[in-house]
């Protein structure tokens, strides 16, 4: 499908009237990261009870399967999205961001109707093989923003992420207990296929490929993954941006026992207080991203790494003491603010580091280290509270914000907008 709309997009875009500004674009691309987003997280409430009702051809348990099924797309998608990123600078971004969501459609249609959970597995890992579409959103928007105004464009995109993540959960599993867990699936393909559509029709990539796009192979790619992590400041900001995803991620797999040990006595709201405390941390996150990628677009996206870590750390440091729920959910809202800015600022600075053309390799390579993150940091929180308690967590994420702190502090280059020079052909239209 993604190549059959490609070739057809530019004129029907022209022929509709629609601009070209990078505002007009990152507002079609806001657009279809919020319908993915919504999509990919439908399927999270349910998918443990999902493999259960599925049951295993090889009588593993109900735990195991569901520990698989979440890290090994993150896996897969490690290995697959710095390949794709390159491949996205030789061919052009806007194809990528079809190939992610068409083939991401296709893979969730399909577990809709697996017969078991390793089947289910299986084809996780393959759609962490083909999709990727944040990346890929990233990239194509990091090429055609002037610099000046990247954070604020990044920003713009956490905050259709975030604001789908909290909208998904909540729409799948209404889905899933009206309809049955077919449906959410399904549901997701069809969002997948919108979005797809809306960036077909929408967007008008200003992509000149260079000479040697036919030059695939891996000797290519070695190079290009090379010279950019020689680059001043990009292996530095990878390494937090693998530090923010594990800082993050650390308390998930303990998060709603850690709330239902908060609460004195068993109630029917408990999946209600772990699922909020979630989704306050994500609402907040949205406002940080937008606010603080656009204030770090005026006084330097390092500066904005450095205090929102320090004050991530601050707001994380009573969590391990907190005695009842709402403690822990407004000390969560606070701390998803600074949250928001630690995932906005590196996007920038890694715009601000490199050239606009290999802008999907960048960005792949940094979706790989966020998938990496993504499949260290459960298994890192249940290690830590199997050895000192589910508080232990929280005092781990904190620590690792504080490393964060002082990498950004001493380890990073100024990001100064005179320090950089601009990227020609790019205007503030």
């Amino acid at each position: 499908m993604a190549k059959v709309l490609a070739p057809f997009a530019p004129s029907l875009a022209r022929s509709l009237g629609f601009p070209t500004s990078w505002k007009f674009t990152l507002g079609i691309v806001f657009a279809a990261q919020f319908f993915s987003a919504i999509g990919f997280s439908m399927v999270f409430p349910f998918l443990p009870l999902y493999i259960e009702s599925l049951g295993s051809r090889f009588a593993l348990s109900t735990e195991v399967l569901a520990g698989l099924v979440i890290a090994v797309q993150s896996v897969t998608m490690m290995i697959a999205a710095p390949i794709w990123g390159v491949v996205a600078d030789r061919f052009g971004r806007k194809k990528m961001i079809l190939r992610a969501m068409v083939g991401g459609g296709i893979f969730m249609i399909l577990m809709g109707f697996v017969q078991s959970a390793e089947q289910l597995i299986f084809l996780r890992a393959l759609q962490g093989l083909v999709t990727g579409t944040v990346s890929a959103n990233n990239a194509l928007v990091a090429a055609s923003t002037p610099r000046e105004r990247v954070g604020f464009a990044m920003g713009t995109l956490q905050l259709g992420l975030w604001s789908g993540v909290a909208v998904g959960p909540l729409l799948g599993g209404v889905l899933a207990d009206l309809f049955g867990y077919s449906v959410p699936f399904v549901a997701t393909a069809v969002l997948l296929l919108i979005g797809a559509l809306v960036i077909s029709v929408g967007v008008q990539e200003d992509f000149s490929p260079p000479k040697e796009k036919n030059a695939i192979h891996p000797t290519a790619f070695l190079l290009g993954w090379k010279m950019i992590l020689g680059t001043s400041g990009v292996s530095m900001v990878l390494l937090m941006r693998f530090l923010v995803g594990l800082a993050r991620s650390i308390i998930i797999p303990i998060a709603p026992l850690f709330v239902v040990s908060l609460i004195i006595s068993e109630t029917e709201t408990n999946n209600t207080y772990a699922g909020l405390m979630l989704a306050v941390s994500s609402a907040t996150s949205t406002f940080g991203a937008v606010y603080l990628g656009s204030l770090g677009d005026r006084i330097s996206h390092k500066k904005v790494l450095f205090w929102c870590a320090l004050v991530a750390m601050a707001l994380y440091i009573p969590q391990v003491f907190v005695a009842n729920v709402w403690q822990l959910l407004i000390l969560q809202g606070m701390a998803g603010i600074a949250a928001g800015g630690l995932v906005a600022a590196p996007s920038a600075l890694l715009s601000r580091y490199t050239d606009r053309g290999s802008a999907g390799a960048v960005y792949g390579l940094d979706n790989s280290v966020w998938s990496a993150s993504k499949a260290v940091a459960p298994l890192l929180g249940a290690t830590i509270a199997i050895w000192i308690g589910m508080r232990g967590a929280f005092a781990a994420s904190a620590l690792v914000f504080g490393m964060i702190a002082v990498i950004a502090w001493f380890c990073l280059p100024q990001d100064d907008l005179h320090s950089v020079e601009p990227r020609a052909g790019q205007t503030d239209d």
